[in-house]
């Protein structure tokens, strides 16, 4: 599991404009708290200690808009429609209208929020998933992060009410679908409402990591922050012990489903 949101430790270089209200709705609050049990199931948890308003790990390098630098940057940019929307590897806006900087960064500086916090985030997710695949042959990667209750002007879904936990795998790219479905339904028979790939898709951690042809499925999962916080305060409610108890079950369901997926693949190796 990795939780790349859930940090809200400020590093030193960093001076918002934004309020400290609204630079709380980009933090994935106590995500990294609902996976916590996942090395008592066996799984490797990492998380992100930076927060995701000073840079996002969860996009690609150079999903970067250009109009947020005070001069130029030294290698290829390639904004996403997150970037236009104001979400980049650099976030620009906190909320609708709402700036996270009163000027332009400098490239140097953004570089070093690159060098210090984003490669190193990545290349620790990079040597688990390796070691997973010398160890054992493949790896079941779950990238976790938490979702505003309705979206806003900002998101594809702007105004919408969301479900209470999306699973995603790219529309079938990142992860066998018949993982991202099992994963689906073991939230809905757990009375959530679930969908998979609305309104989120995947971010670039599951694009990058997810090889499924090569033994590595990754799955993002959202969780509604309603289901088990105060969106407003971020204080965990009477929802949150639940929620982490169902997130290690699911962990220890996995790696029941691992060993069934495991023995499928011998037979079919077998018969073929």
């Amino acid at each position: 599991m990795d939780s790349p949101h859930s940090g809200f430790g400020f590093p030193e270089d960093f001076a918002p404009a934004a309020p400290l209200d609204a630079l709380r709705t980009t933090w994935d609050a106590h995500v990294e708290a609902l996976w916590g049990g996942a090395p008592s199931a066996g799984a490797t948890l990492l998380a992100a200690t930076f927060p995701r308003c000073y840079i996002d790990v969860n996009r690609a390098e150079g999903d970067l808009d250009a109009a947020l630098l005070a001069d130029a940057w030294d290698g290829p940019l390639a904004p996403t429609d997150y970037s236009r929307r104001g979400m980049g590897l650099i976030r620009r806006d906190a909320l609708p209208g709402v700036p996270m900087y009163g000027a332009p960064l400098s490239a140097a500086a953004v570089r070093a929020r690159i060098d210090r916090w984003y490669r190193p985030y990545r290349a620790a997710l990079a040597g688990v998933i390796a070691a997973g695949q010398r160890g054992h042959g493949g790896v079941w990667h779950l990238n976790c992060h938490s979702m505003k209750s309705r979206g806003n002007a900002m998101n594809v879904d702007a105004g919408a009410t969301r479900p209470d936990v999306v699973v995603s795998d790219r529309r079938g790219t990142t992860a066998d679908p018949a993982l991202t479905a099992r994963i689906a339904a073991w939230f809905s028979a757990r009375g959530y409402r679930t969908q998979v790939n609305e309104p989120y898709q995947g971010g670039d951690l599951v694009r990058t990591f997810g090889a499924p042809t090569s033994g590595v499925q990754s799955v993002q999962i959202e969780f509604n922050r309603s289901r088990y916080m105060d969106e407003a305060t971020c204080e965990p409610h009477e929802g949150f012990v639940a929620l982490r108890d169902d997130c290690t079950a699911l962990v220890a369901a996995m790696a029941a489903w691992h060993d069934e997926w495991s023995a499928e693949r011998r037979d079919a190796v077998v018969r073929a």
